[in-house]
């Protein structure tokens, strides 16, 4: 089998083997990549990936409902007391979360604030998946009375009393705000809401380059990546089983595993997780069955037709995406884990294939050593980017 190594000078090499172990030597050698190694890599990439506008939104990628749905975002009047806005948890420069253990709007909710970068191709929202939409997602914090706390009439009212958000509604709607059909005008608020979100989306990163590097070349580039974070990113699609679960460009299948890593329990209850979020979407009159639907194939509502067949265990949670991972702490549902460190370090005690397959089979724990864990981190440390392309941007008076 083809193998692809960067590989020191003989003398040096010679001068190393001379003093250490065997097991010292391997475990500094500089990493390799078999072909099958280097396949993987690549299908995490490229990045950025490209999407469709979302069928079941038909104002999803319009630039005149991106701008109204901004507005939205950040006005805190659609909230009851008119001191909360979605920004309020979704900060711009906490990287859209707010590095909160739990988020907190009227009071504390139950689980972790989550990043808002990187939704569009989503098939799933919230940690249990119960949202089949990123705008039927969109309204959950608006009517909560933890968070917002508001009703359809305050929302409706808001936009046909303001003569700016009444205006910019008629240009991404095409009409008027309805004057007495306070649901569907909600509905619209949040459809707004989720033509601005699917635009934030997160840049190149280390491992990017790495990745697009490799897929010209065909073996890794010298000095264009680190060596701690290439031996990291071996174990990532190796050993440590993590592509089972992240996979993908984004980093993550999107579907829901029980880790153990969320021990918070919710007003003194165990959190179902996707177990009781099922329900919670089929009982949902905003989901992708209801009538605010608006792909006309129906072809958008089939992942939440066979919602009901899944099979599904207790504390099951929605696998994240690992892009800007250093920027989201703490980790975890419940916010348990301070550090990528101590997230690592959880899961080097579990067997990510019994985790998979979900089939009740004795776990054989990963046991990464201390090393292995840093290398780990360090690959997970190159997901990441400060850079944040969002720019606040009034969009001026409209007429």
């Amino acid at each position: 089998m083809r193998r692809f190594a960067i590989r020191a000078a003989c003398a040096a090499a010679c001068a190393f083997s001379a003093g250490t172990s065997p097991a010292e030597q391997d475990l500094a050698a500089k990493p390799a990549f078999t072909d099958g190694e280097i396949r993987i890599i690549l299908s995490h990439g490229p990045w950025p990936a490209p999407a469709e506008p979302d069928p079941s939104n038909r104002v999803s990628g319009k630039p005149d409902a991106i701008e109204f749905g901004t507005r939205l975002f950040f006005d805190q009047r659609l909230s009851a007391s008119g001191t909360l806005s979605c920004s309020s948890c979704h900060v711009p420069e906490r990287n859209w979360t707010d590095n909160l253990t739990r988020g907190v709007g009227m009071s504390e909710v139950d689980r972790n604030t989550p990043t808002l970068v990187n939704l569009l191709a989503g098939r799933w929202y919230g940690w249990s998946g119960a949202s089949d939409s990123l705008w039927s997602h969109s309204l959950r914090p608006i009517l909560d009375e933890r968070e917002l706390a508001a009703t359809p009439r305050h929302v409706a009212q808001l936009v046909r009393d303001d003569e700016q958000l009444a205006c910019r509604y008629r240009k991404a709607f095409g009409t008027p705000p309805s004057a007495t059909d306070d649901e569907a005008l909600l509905v619209d608020v949040g459809k707004a809401l989720a033509a601005f979100q699917e635009t934030l989306a997160s840049g190149r990163t280390p491992f990017d380059r790495f990745r697009d590097a490799l897929a010209k070349v065909g073996e890794p580039p010298l000095g264009t990546y680190s060596e701690p974070a290439q031996r990291g990113l071996k174990i990532f699609i190796g050993k440590g089983g993590c592509t089972a679960c992240h996979s993908g460009p984004n980093f993550t299948g999107g579907e829901f595993f029980a880790t153990g890593l969320s021990r918070f329990a919710p007003r003194g209850q165990p959190d179902p997780g996707r177990q009781a979020a099922i329900r919670q979407l089929e009982e949902n009159r905003f989901n992708l069955l209801g009538r605010y639907n608006d792909d006309p194939t129906g072809m958008s509502a089939a992942r939440t037709r066979e919602a009901s067949l899944e099979k599904t265990g207790f504390g099951e949670f929605k696998v994240p995406s690992l892009r800007n991972l250093i920027l989201t702490a703490p980790y975890g549902r419940d916010g348990g884990a301070e550090t990528l460190a101590e997230v690592v370090r959880h899961y080097a005690g579990l067997d990510p294939a019994a985790l998979h397959a979900k089939d009740g089979r004795p776990a054989k724990p990963l046991d990464l050593t201390p090393r292995e864990q840093t290398d780990l981190v360090v690959f997970l440390e190159s997901l990441s980017t400060f850079s944040n392309p969002w720019r606040p941007d009034d969009g001026g008076q409209c007429y």
